[in-house]
């Protein structure tokens, strides 16, 4: 395994800094091993002691720290000189990761009314809705981004595709130079509409991250308030007839107890339908309101219960030692760097936050995770290697020749899926340590699948270190950008800043009247 640069000891037990659950107060809080799984301890001098299960595998959270690495973080963040995460967001120079993904609210509106959701406008009583110069005046604050731009904007909510100029948003992105520009949606106005579907996917949206969250009817119900499995699967046919079809990405909210038993048929029918269905990303809920100790430790679940509901659902076509977390990529962006000189998004996210896997894909029955036939650490650790020994000098002549034999030396032939061969195989994926990564990578990717999980924070299981290392975040109309997890949960930047920018609800129904509020 390679040596990783990461300022958060490695191994059990731990201290950090978390939050009070009641009062929102930082307080010191210890990680550690119990009974083979990983809790946080925390206590709060005011509401009393904390106990939450934070990794439900204490195994596979010692291997998933290995591959902790701290980024460099932003180059002239707006809050320079803070002393307090999470409470000082701008970014602020405590932020050890750049912008990855940006999620930018385009409402608070919805055409659902979800029990799980972090937005609602009739709750909340008022509506936020920034117009259209606002948004794009967002969206270039991303792109001013240094050492490297925003390169992913997301737009969601509420649901974003109400938002009046929803086309022309996705369009301003697009022609602002993101690479991919996704929309979070519950997928309603694209089973609606085939023309809308194209209109966006002519603007320029990339991919469609689609609230999906089981096949079964009663799911639904329980937690959108509505059957809206019908919709789900309309969303599905009608971009398989949009001309240049945006991807869709299956993103299921797990809720034990409720979908838990859905996460194989979910990636299972994501198999079935992979000429449109790229991806599936998994969701942990995450508690935003106050639950009792019983509550909470029936109702969480972890990275690790789904990667063993995911091994046991599928009969071990996926283990979970398939699975890795979110910084072990950052190798290949080193890398890069060392190859060409030009910064490049590196994920270094906490080791803790997601854990993802490829596929390759045969036939829905017939997959096989590519760390099966690659030895995925010894393959990061020379690439990581390889980028650290390059020092300030760029490697010259790395050739695809050259990454092809890099590749090959970590490559398990005897274990390659029928049909693929080794030669096909490392010849489109040492393109992507080439310069002629696009074209090659658009070759291989076809028959992969991609399945993460992520599971965002609250405040029972909120780490301060974890929030210093996200690159998952929102930016906001008076040009902050702030961490995803401390936007919903924690301190709730969310309420001040929609309230800051809002029109009473009451308002906005006489100006506008009450459709989806």
């Amino acid at each position: 395994m390679m040596t990783t640069e990461c300022s958060i000891p490695a191994g059990l037990p731990k201290k950090t800094d978390s939050l009070c659950p009641e009062c929102l107060t930082i307080i010191p809080a210890t990680i550690r091993e119990e009974n083979g799984k990983v809790v946080m301890e925390k206590s709060c001098p005011k509401h009393g002691a904390f106990k939450d299960v934070v990794w439900s595998d204490a195994e596979m959270y010692k291997r998933a720290e290995m591959w902790a690495k701290d980024g460099i973080g932003v180059k002239d963040p707006l809050i320079k000189g803070a002393k307090t995460c999470p409470f000082e967001c701008g970014l602020c120079d405590l932020h050890l990761s750049h912008t990855g993904l940006a999620n930018v609210d385009l409402t608070n509106r919805c055409n659902l009314k979800c029990p799980i959701c972090f937005a609602n406008a009739n709750q909340a009583g008022y509506v936020f809705e920034p117009d259209y110069d606002t948004v794009v005046k967002m969206l270039k604050l991303l792109r001013a981004q240094k050492p490297v731009p925003t390169p992913a904007v997301q737009f969601s909510g509420g649901e974003p595709t109400i938002h009046p100029r929803f086309l022309d948003i996705i369009k301003a992105a697009h022609d602002l130079g993101f690479a991919q520009v996704q929309v979070a949606t519950n997928g309603i106005e694209f089973a609606k509409s085939i023309d809308f579907a194209q209109k966006a996917s002519d603007n320029g949206l990339n991919t469609i991250y689609l609230q999906f969250d089981g096949l079964r009817r009663e799911i639904y119900q329980r937690a959108r308030g509505k059957d809206l499995l019908d919709v789900k699967m309309k969303v599905i046919e009608n971009i398989r007839k949009v001309k240049h079809h945006p991807s869709i990405v299956f993103v299921p909210t797990v809720v034990k107890g409720v979908n838990d038993d859905q996460v194989w048929p979910i990636l299972h029918y994501a198999l079935e339908n992979m000429d449109v269905v790229r991806g599936v990303n998994f969701q942990p809920v995450a508690f935003t309101g106050r639950i009792t100790n019983e509550e909470l430790e029936k109702g969480r679940y972890t990275l690790p219960d789904l990667a063993k509901d995911i091994e046991k659902q599928s009969g071990g076509l996926i283990k979970t030692t398939d699975w890795y977390p979110v910084p072990a990529v950052a190798a290949i962006s080193e890398l890069w760097v060392a190859l060409y000189g030009d910064p490049k998004i590196t994920l270094t996210t906490h080791a803790h936050c997601g854990i993802a896997t490829y596929m390759f894909v045969k036939d829905p029955d017939h997959v096989i995770p590519v760390t099966r036939f690659v030895d995925v650490d010894s393959l990061f650790a020379e690439l990581y290697d390889l980028a650290k020994k390059a020092g300030p000098k760029r490697i010259k002549a790395f050739s695809k020749v050259k990454a092809y034999r890099l590749l090959k030396k970590h490559l398990r032939e005897d274990q390659l899926p029928d049909g693929m061969s080794s030669t096909d195989f490392l010849r489109s994926l040492s393109g992507v340590l080439s310069e002629e990564t696009k074209s090659e990578l658009a070759r291989f990717s076809w028959r992969m699948m991609y399945v993460g999980a992520m599971h965002f924070m609250d405040s029972y299981n909120y780490d301060i270190e974890r929030v210093k290392r996200c690159m998952i975040h929102y930016t906001t109309p008076d040009g902050k950008i702030i961490p995803f997890c401390a936007y919903n949960s924690g301190p709730v930047y969310r309420t001040a800043v929609e309230k800051q920018f809002s029109v009473p609800l009451a308002e906005w129904r006489k100006k506008h009247g009450d459709e989806y509020t």
